[in-house]
């Protein structure tokens, strides 16, 4: 697999840190687990906070706290856990996938349909896996949020060049673009997004209402 676009390293940093939100850092945790470059960014990023732990002084503590701390992470692991995949799961997905619940497939639009992801935290971001058929031309449109995209399968093009398994592709409200599948086969993305599509234009005013990502 080659990969030729990827997170910005702002983005990446906040993963090594755990600073996002679940939908964010499941989409950037799955382009890191294949893509050895920002692996080695975010192992960078890890040794850099704890080397800087190292010198912070230490301060005295319960001797009870490792015990309390443990009981709570336990209790937290069975209050989150992911129930078990549905009967019939794509078990090609990668595997940071495969602890979530994913929803039915839903048509958003012509050749264009999404299955939600469940998930078990509180932010704004939603995931979905996004699916479009071969050849699809989505109308050129912006985002009043943030979109993290990530090719599963297939391959789609647009103003920043082409994108095939393991890219990503970072959206916010001040790009426009108008992606086009390619026609080796459907592309299949992960997505987190923030806010909503606005379609550019006539047309666009007029089905926005009706494409809901």
């Amino acid at each position: 697999m080659t990969i030729s676009h990827h997170p910005p390293e702002e983005l990446l940093a906040d993963f090594a840190a755990g600073k996002l939100e679940e939908a964010h850092q499941l989409v950037v945790g799955v382009h890191v687990a294949d893509c050895p470059r920002c692996a080695r960014f975010v192992q960078a990023i890890e040794q850099l906070a704890g080397a800087a732990l190292e010198d912070v002084e230490p301060v005295p503590i319960a001797p009870d706290a490792f015990d309390r701390a443990m009981s709570r992470i336990h209790q937290s692991s069975e209050e989150t856990a992911a129930p078990p995949l549905a009967s019939g799961t794509d078990h090609t997905l990668p595997p940071a996938l495969r602890k979530y619940r994913i929803g039915k497939r839903r048509r958003v639009a012509p050749g264009l349909s999404l299955r939600p992801i469940e998930l078990s935290g509180s932010g704004k971001a939603r995931a979905f896996l996004l699916r479009s058929a071969p050849g699809s031309r989505m109308l050129e449109h912006t985002h009043t949020g943030t979109e993290l995209t990530l090719v599963l399968e297939g391959s789609f093009s647009h103003e920043g060049g082409r994108y095939g398994p393991g890219d990503f592709d970072y959206g916010d409200d001040e790009i426009d673009h108008r992606p086009i599948v390619g026609d080796e086969g459907p592309c299949v993305c992960l997505v987190a997004m923030t806010g909503d599509l606005r379609i550019n234009g006539f047309l666009g005013r007029l089905i926005g209402p009706f494409v809901r990502l």
